[in-house]
C-alpha cells in the first residue's frame, strides 16, 4: 500500500486481523501524538539492546512483526533473535520474537485484549505491557495458541525485576529502569 501510494510511510497504522488500524499512542487516544512518558519508556526499552546483544538478540523499536498473513502489528519494542541485518529481507515472525512489548496509556484495554490474543495465538513466548496509568509492568508467558491466551501472568512494580528469557539464557530487568519516574 505504501508502494502504491495508498498510505504514506510512517503513518500510525498497523495490520490487525486483516484490518488497517490506527495506532493509539497518546494519553487521549490521538494517534498523531506520542506523550513524553510513552517516548521515554520506548527509549528505555531500546536501551535493553546492550543487555540482550551478548545473548544473540537485539531490540527493535516500533517496527513490524509479521504474525500471520493478516496481522503485522508494530509493537513499541520487541526483543528478537539474531542481528538486525538478519531481517533485511523480511520482518521477524513469532518464532523470532523473545518478547513483544506494548507501552499502554489510552490503549491499555486494547493491549490487554486484542494485542494479547494476537501474540498468544501465534506463539510469541512472552508479552509485556508497560502500563503507564497504573505504573506497573504486566508480563504474560507460556502461550496457549489454540486458546489465544497465556498460561501465566504477573504484575511487577517499581523495586521488582521481570525475567526476560533469551533462549537458554535469561536476564533480570529492573522495572524501575523501564517505567517513567513518578510525578
Amino acid at each position: 500500500m505504501i508502494a502504491a501510494g495508498i498510505l504514506r510511510d510512517g503513518e500510525p497504522i498497523e495490520l490487525i486481523d486483516g484490518l488497517l488500524v490506527r495506532k493509539d499512542r497518546g494519553p487521549e487516544g490521538n494517534p498523531m501524538v506520542i506523550s513524553t512518558e510513552h517516548s521515554l519508556v520506548v527509549t528505555r526499552l531500546g536501551q535493553l539492546d546492550r543487555s540482550v546483544e551478548p545473548f544473540g538478540h537485539h531490540v527493535r523499536v516500533q517496527q513490524p512483526v509479521t504474525l500471520s498473513a493478516t496481522s503485522e502489528p508494530e509493537p513499541d519494542a520487541s526483543v528478537v533473535r539474531g542481528a538486525a541485518t538478519d531481517y533485511s529481507a523480511r520482518h521477524p515472525g513469532p518464532e523470532d520474537v523473545a518478547v513483544a512489548i506494548e507501552v499502554a496509556e489510552s490503549s491499555l484495554h486494547y493491549d490487554r485484549t486484542t494485542k494479547l490474543r494476537l501474540y498468544a495465538a501465534t506463539g510469541v513466548p512472552t508479552y509485556w505491557i508497560v502500563n503507564l496509568p497504573d505504573r506497573q509492568m504486566e508480563a504474560f508467558r507460556v502461550p496457549i495458541p489454540q486458546e489465544e491466551r497465556y498460561a501465566h501472568s504477573a504484575v511487577f512494580k517499581r523495586g521488582e525485576s521481570v525475567r526476560l528469557e533469551l533462549g537458554a539464557q535469561a536476564i533480570e530487568v529492573a522495572v524501575s529502569s523501564i517505567l517513567p519516574p513518578d510525578a
